[in-house]
């Protein structure tokens, strides 16, 4: 039996959740999601493995952590699940807790694990499901249950009212104008053939994000719109947190915005975890097999403008450039290709990752992680030392990363190692190298002979 060592973390979220909790309320919970929500597949995928540890060697926790067995996937299925079906007597509050923080705070979910194991095994579902049973028992850590909460009352992460929304939409028109002849966000376009949903941080303290995307779209010539209703909003923390209804609830008032407005596609901005709630888990929880309203990346939507032409690179960034390949995007859909034509489009000096595509290491911040606040922010440094030795081996000076939670957490691995690094979105690449036409500058950007790159 090895030996468990963990930093302590208060975290209120947690910590008195667990104290009130009677085991017959654990055992109620625990038998609804076990028996009630996932009892064929569980008991596949337990009573396949034969605990080969071949996982082990997939998880970045495990490498980073100098191969400390506690860390080794099999190992939190074992510390946690095999618990739970092995009890002959409830959990109690401190239990469940132990059971949080592994799900929560050691695991990313990013599936690494799954391409290792010889059966396929899906062992970030199985931890998935020990999320589900703590967050029905409201014990998270506190930060990522104020994200639901303000889903729940604003149908947004970030607790950004429809008012402030619409509001930053017009401020940022008004400033593309001043650069882009007759730009436009437009709002409530009915038929469009794009609706374009943000990330709440992009009309919040990252509007330039946004506005990037609407001068590629109006550059590009796209037809498109956004919706000013509730449902604008592309991210789903309930997914992580393990609140399912409300996962659902999230989905279904984004698609309701498409079908409302009757747009043929929506075009997703830059954020992993959000893409795959409304492509993966949130879409079959409302029963369709695939989105009502097909789904595009980002990153699929750039690659494609590039290849068409739909956008012409004037100039190439010069500096070494490195990629971080989005779980949600890359392992999980297959766009790593596409990601990394854009690369090589617009970066003369492009250095590959190794392990890469599929195989690449989960930047530590997935799976909700990024959203723990303070208090966990230890785990992202520490569970990402083996993501850190990656990209000092590229010696690049810029990482590619088209994923909110990968971006911010590499901007603080960056800090925090003194890499260097700069990092960058896909959007903030396009706009650096792209040519705006003659035609479609401003005029006093044509006076100031600034139009254009």
């Amino acid at each position: 039996m090895f030996k468990v060592e963990r930093k302590p973390v208060a975290d209120l979220g947690m910590d008195d959740t667990a104290k009130g909790l009677a085991p017959e309320r654990i055992e109620k919970v625990m038998r609804w999601v076990l028996e009630r929500e996932s009892d064929a597949r569980l008991r596949t995928y337990v009573e396949t493995c034969i605990h080969c540890g071949l996982c082990s060697e997939a998880c970045h926790y495990y490498l980073s952590y100098k191969r400390d067995p506690s860390y080794a996937p099999v190992s939190k299925v074992r510390q946690t699940l095999w618990d739970i079906l092995g009890r002959k007597h409830p959990a109690d509050g401190e239990t469940v807790k132990k059971y949080a923080r592994i799900a929560f705070a050691e695991c990313n979910l990013c599936r690494r694990c799954s391409m290792y194991c010889p059966f396929g095994i899906d062992i970030a579902y199985l931890l998935a499901l020990v999320r589900r049973i703590c967050g029905l028992l409201n014990v998270a850590p506190q930060y990522l249950q104020d994200n639901t909460n303000s889903h729940i009352h604003t149908f947004t992460q970030s607790w950004v009212g429809q008012d402030d929304y619409v509001d930053t939409l017009q401020f940022l028109e008004e400033e593309l104008r001043m650069d882009i002849l007759n730009a436009r966000i437009p709002l409530d376009k009915t038929g469009a053939e794009y609706m374009y949903t943000p990330h709440s941080h992009e009309v919040t303290f990252k509007t330039h994000l946004l506005a990037n995307m609407a001068r590629i779209l109006n550059v590009a010539g796209i037809d498109w719109t956004m919706p000013s209703t509730d449902g604008w909003e592309n991210t789903n923390q309930a997914m992580h947190a393990g609140y399912y209804e409300t996962m659902g609830m999230i989905e279904r008032k984004h698609f309701e915005a498409a079908f409302r407005l009757k747009v043929r596609r929506i075009l997703a901005g830059e954020c992993g975890h959000a893409f795959r709630a409304a492509v993966y888990d949130g879409t079959r929880w409302l029963g369709w097999k695939t989105p009502p309203v097909p789904y595009v990346s980002a990153i699929q939507f750039f690659y494609e403008l590039v290849r068409d032409g739909r956008i012409r690179i004037a100039r190439k960034i010069q500096e070494p450039v490195t990629v971080q390949d989005p779980c949600s995007f890359v392992r999980n859909r297959g766009l790593g290709e596409m990601l990394r034509y854009i690369i090589r489009a617009t970066c003369e000096d492009f250095r590959e990752v190794t392990p890469k595509l599929e195989h690449n290491y989960c930047c530590c911040a997935g799976g909700g992680v990024i959203n723990y606040g303070p208090p966990w922010k230890f785990i992202r440094m520490e569970g990402g030392r083996i993501k850190v030795r990656q990209f000092r081996e590229t010696g690049a000076k810029i990482v590619i990363a088209p994923c909110h939670s990968c971006h911010k957490t590499i901007e603080e691995m960056s800090d925090f190692y003194k890499l260097g690094l700069h990092v960058l979105f896909a959007n903030e690449l396009i706009v650096k190298t792209m040519e705006v036409p003659e035609a479609m500058r401003a005029v006093q950007q044509k006076n100031e002979g600034t139009g254009g790159v």
